[in-house]
């Protein structure tokens, strides 16, 4: 009977640990919630983590033939950098259970908030803005591409 309760327990602990995240969970390509964008969330080497436009279901503007641009960004030194490739995800910190510590630019908008994710599972992250405290903000759910 023991030795099948130290069997169950081991188990127990196996399985909570396989679900446990790691730091580098976050990495890779996700679909942002509405599905029109991806974004790449990388670590460089401060051993920080940052995210940058990846694709966009529509990357032109109006005329089809012109690319998409940070034209709402407050420094207008920076409204002609294309959409795609613009890192607005920055300097994301692992707590050991989330990540935190960090920025996000909307660029529709042109504001700055600060962020922080966490994953419920190994295909979902759960970003949320906020100004101030972290109730004072937004979540929004990416999916890992596949």
């Amino acid at each position: 009977m023991k030795k099948l309760f130290f069997l169950l327990v081991f188990c127990a602990y196996g399985a909570i640990g396989a679900m446990a995240q790691q730091a580098d969970d976050i990495l890779g390509v996700w679909f942002t919630e509405d599905k029109k964008s991806k974004v790449e969330v990388i670590k460089k080497k401060d051993g920080k983590y940052y995210g940058k436009i990846a694709w966009l279901m529509n990357p032109y503007e109006e005329d089809g033939k012109t690319p998409k641009v940070d034209d709402e960004n407050p420094n207008k030194e920076l409204r002609e950098r294309p959409i795609i490739g613009l890192e607005f995800l920055e300097g994301m910190k692992w707590t050991g259970d989330e990540w935190y510590g960090g920025d996000i630019y909307d660029p529709q908008s042109g504001n700055s908030y600060s962020a922080m994710a966490a994953m419920p599972d190994k295909n979902t992250v759960k970003l949320r803005g906020y100004i101030g405290f972290s109730l004072l903000g937004r979540t929004t759910t990416w999916t890992r591409a596949k």
